[in-house]
């Protein structure tokens, strides 16, 4: 039977089977209905690169404001959004699960339209501060919120990719930001640069009003026929076994001590470890501190903003090429060989300042060469997987709170990398800071290869089925 038979079987007998309820869409339909609202959703991602990224231009126009900024000052400016982060990664976690993912994004966009306006408004760098602060609230809640839902919306053959859409979010956000950042050196107009970010934080609020909730929370709510509703446009199959796997998972009553519980274990350490490695291998202190670097090295002011546009452009282009590989390739083979990469990348920036701190002829190259190497790779295989997996290794009973501890690991490493980050440079050169980040990637790579489970084209209920306490093994599966 043809796809276009089936809908109208479908549309007759109520699901392909004959039983009632609620048709089934055609595949072209929960193509359109998936993608959708996952572009939606997406902008959270969008405003969660944009505002973490803005920053790193910034900085170079705030130095001289508010009387003038000292390291640490700037440090703060950078750094005190991630203690928002975590704070609001913690408090998204119970709100997702209590009043549902889908107004915990509303509260979401209306936190960032708060914290833009404040940060582009501010009379005084104390005030910039809380305003960084507030946007961190929001971006710490949408780091969790957006690929929860977008993991529960999605069916298993298209969840990769769809909830790498949000990765590409992230990673266009960080682009837009220096794209702003470059177009708007000339003027050092920095409150602008912040104040953009209204605009996605706008879209999202509106278009998140044009969704249906998670049918997996709908589920858990008792609220079935609303999640049958939903599951029938966003499947191309009968949607009861689905509802029923869901039902059996979400009767059992959770606890706090259930995060700790022995089949959960090995996927909360996955999880949190993985978001911990994303941070210590150095991410953040290219996509934060790149132009300063740069331009404290010698390259100036505009020619550091240009490498951080072509360093965003290949951010971009690699999360491109990943989405294209996770549901085709797997998640672990590029893992694995992006973190390797990281390795090569950090390697090369090093060298380039094995002469020292400044940057002449042939080592300004191999620096940038090692950044985009180091960023590309990160790109296709850490950046993506990392979110990709928390919102599939977890059982659902605890996925809210699970994937709050993972993410919170996250924004607690990059905050202690971020504060720290200027201040080793100073210690132990950028040399060494670099070694000392490709001597992180290599463990991160030795631990991934051991420890992290294949989730490729897997329901959500089988992988936890497989860390959870019914298959009586509590390490990690090893790769299929």
């Amino acid at each position: 039977m043809s796809v276009g038979e089936q809908s109208n079987s479908a549309s007759v007998l109520g699901r392909p089977d004959g039983s009632a309820g609620p048709p089934v869409a055609g595949r072209r339909s929960v193509r359109r209905h998936v993608i959708a609202a996952a572009a939606v959703t997406a902008l959270g991602g969008l405003l969660f690169g944009y505002d973490t990224g803005v920053v790193s231009g910034a900085l170079l126009f705030l130095k001289n404001e508010f009387g003038g900024l000292s390291s640490l000052q700037q440090e703060l400016v950078t750094s005190l959004l991630l203690i928002g982060a975590m704070i609001g990664a913690f408090g998204a976690g119970r709100v997702a699960d209590r009043i549902g993912r889908r107004p915990t994004i509303l509260i979401t966009a209306v936190i960032f339209v708060v914290g833009v306006l404040l940060a582009a408004l501010s009379p005084s760098f104390w005030t910039l501060i809380v305003a960084r602060v507030v946007i961190g609230l929001a971006v710490g809640s949408a780091s969790m919120t957006v690929p929860l839902y977008i993991g529960e919306l999605a069916p298993p053959r298209m969840r990769g990719a769809l909830v790498s859409l949000n990765q590409l979010a992230i990673t266009g956000g960080i682009l837009a930001s220096y794209l702003v950042d470059y177009g708007l050196a000339a003027s050092a107009n920095w409150r602008l640069m912040f104040g953009l970010a209204v605009i996605p934080a706008a879209l999202l609020f509106v278009g998140i009003l044009t969704q249906a909730e998670s049918p997996h929370w709908l589920i858990r709510q008792g609220r079935e026929d609303e999640a049958r509703r939903v599951l029938s446009r966003l499947r191309e199959s009968d949607i009861d076994a689905e509802v029923a796997e869901v039902k059996e998972v979400a009767a059992r009553r959770v606890s706090r001590r259930d995060l700790l519980a022995r089949g959960v274990r090995p996927a909360l350490w996955v999880g949190v470890l993985m978001a911990i490695f994303q941070q210590i291998t150095g991410i953040n202190t290219v996509i934060y501190y790149a132009p300063s670097l740069l331009a404290g090295a010698g390259l100036g002011n505009g020619a550091s903003l240009l490498a951080n546009v072509v360093n965003g452009v290949v951010n971009v282009g690699m999360t491109i090429v990943a989405i294209r590989l996770l549901d085709r390739t797997g998640r672990r083979p590029l893992l694995l060989a992006g973190t390797a990469g990281m390795v090569v990348g950090m390697v090369m920036t090093a060298l380039a300042f094995f002469g020292g701190s400044q940057l002449h002829g042939a080592t300004a190259y191999v620096a940038i060469a090692g950044l985009l190497i180091y960023t590309g790779s990160f790109a296709i295989g850490l950046g993506p997987v990392f979110w990709l997996m928390i919102a599939e290794i977890y059982p659902l009973r605890i996925r809210g709170q699970a994937m709050s501890v993972a993410t919170i690991a996250n924004w607690g490493a990059n905050f202690v990398v971020t504060v720290s980050f200027l201040t080793m440079v100073d210690t132990i050169t950028p040399k060494g800071s670099f070694f000392l980040f490709a001597v992180t990637s290599v463990v991160a790579l030795v631990y991934f290869a051991k420890r992290v489970p294949e989730t490729k084209q897997r329901s959500l209920q089988e992988i936890e089925r497989d860390l959870g306490p019914a298959t009586g093994d509590q390490r990690a599966p090893a790769a299929r």
